[in-house]
């Protein structure tokens, strides 16, 4: 019997994915005790954040600046596009300053995540392997540079489920600062290899949040139905015949888009938000910003989604980093904290994980004497909230902040960190592909960071 005959006559369930937690409690991959974070909001920086100008302080750089940088550090090293130049330190274009009873020092284009400082742990020594923003973005997101690998939130979607049956266990927006256009791919929040009905959904901050959810005009909600239930009894006897498992996912998408007709629109409704509310995350309704995506991520976080992801495009910078990193800044600075601060008044703090990271750091030498080239040896991340030892700075780089000298942190670190966090072990949660059991810290020795686990 061929292999593809066998598969046919496996019944559906046994092909399907979890439903949920409760539905996985046998799972071997889930960890046994009552995980921190029941969800994560995942702030993605697209771009590279320099860290110089962010968590990093290097006064350093500021003495050398303008002389060669040490060539034991960059000799034989990856460049991006500073190859066969001369390679000058460039000093920090801002100053820093200590915060909080803990003292972090942290950027002053910072200065509401700095009146948080007691709240989050910044990691001064993440590192990847990839050098360009493509595949440094697909290695962040899935644990690999080659596309077509699940995310995170598809990870976590899949392993756990979702916890409401009104919207997707996965939401996706993006935005963008003025004048930045770092291009995004769907594929950063694709389901990949897992069932499709994992993947995230990207729904807009502007105009209609999901294209065609209101119902046509002329279509009655009980026509509706009944064309549903239609196709669904046809993917039922296309599943009976071929046993895809994707007719179950089919089904079940159709059923999302019907619940979401009558949850999105609620969703999207903020009269129920405060003027004061909307001064504190510095936003308006629909105007499409970053501010505006933390609002909705804390009101998608109420409604337990269980993986939000922001992604937001403003931080490469090449040229005239001092006044591109004050307009990056000012996006999101004030909305980043005005979102932890807003979990923790309403008691969703302790059960909410927020990440706030990006795919690579720049360089501490200057690329055309304003900007900093792409960097993937050192750069900075924080996180907040569930499981989450607030005050803390972990990790340290050399005095020019080129290499990682204590407590380097890999990307897939940091989403074996996510998955601790989310009652998951990274190691044991794998799903059979192309013959191979993967997962999305890869085969390669991935470790929690449990120095900053409270």
């Amino acid at each position: 019997m061929k292999r593809r005959d066998f598969i046919k006559l496996l019944p559906a369930a046994a092909m399907a994915p979890p439903l949920g937690y409760a539905a996985a409690q046998n799972a071997n991959y889930l960890l046994p005790f009552v995980p921190k974070a029941r969800r994560v909001i995942y702030l993605c920086m697209s771009g590279g954040v320099s860290q110089f100008e962010s968590f990093d302080y290097k006064p350093l750089l500021r003495k050398h600046h303008n002389k060669p940088i040490p060539d034991s550090l960059t000799e034989g090293q990856q460049l991006a596009q500073l190859q066969d130049q001369a390679l000058l330190c460039f000093e920090p274009q801002t100053t820093f300053s200590r915060h909080g009873a803990s003292g972090q020092q942290i950027s002053d284009l910072f200065p509401h995540i700095a009146s948080i400082s007691d709240r989050i742990a910044i990691i001064n020594s993440a590192v990847t392997e990839q050098i360009n923003h493509d595949p440094a973005m697909t290695l962040l997101n899935t644990g690999t540079f080659m596309a077509g690998r699940p995310s995170v939130g598809a990870w976590i979607d899949y392993a756990i489920g979702a916890e409401t049956n009104k919207l997707p266990g996965y939401i996706v927006f993006d935005s963008t600062a003025a004048g930045f256009v770092q291009p995004l791919h769907g594929r950063l929040w694709h389901s990949g290899f897992l069932p499709s009905v994992h993947q995230g959904i990207k729904l807009n901050s502007r105009g209609e949040a999901v294209y065609y959810v209101t119902t046509p005009k002329g279509v009655s909600s009980d026509s509706q139905r009944q064309t549903v239930e239609t196709v669904k009894a046809l993917n039922n006897a296309y599943l009976k015949e071929t046993g895809d498992p994707e007719a179950i996912t089919r089904n079940r998408q159709y059923d999302m888009a019907l619940r979401m007709q009558a949850s999105v629109p609620d969703l999207m409704d903020l009269s129920d938000e405060s003027e004061e509310t909307f001064a504190r995350y510095g936003c308006r309704p629909g105007d499409g910003s970053f501010a505006y995506n933390c609002l909705l991520a804390r009101r998608l976080a109420e409604q337990n989604v269980r993986c939000i992801q922001l992604f937001h495009r403003a931080w490469d910078h090449h040229g005239d980093i001092k006044a591109n990193m004050n307009i990056a800044a000012r996006s999101v600075d004030q909305a980043t904290a005005a979102l932890i601060l807003d979990l923790e008044q309403r008691g969703m703090l302790d059960d909410t994980l927020v990440v706030w990271g990006t795919e690579f750091g720049r360089t501490p030498m200057s690329q055309g004497g304003t900007g900093r080239d792409h960097h993937m040896k050192a750069f900075s991340f924080f996180m907040a909230g569930a499981g989450i030892k607030g005050g803390v700075t972990h990790g340290k780089t050399d005095p020019f902040g080129y290499n990682v000298i204590e407590n380097p942190v890999h990307v897939r670190d940091m989403n074996a960190t996510i998955l601790h966090l989310m009652g998951i072990d990274h190691a044991k949660l794998t799903y059979r592909f192309q013959g191979l059991d993967n997962r999305l810290t890869g085969v390669e020795s991935a470790h929690i960071v449990n120095e900053i686990l409270s």
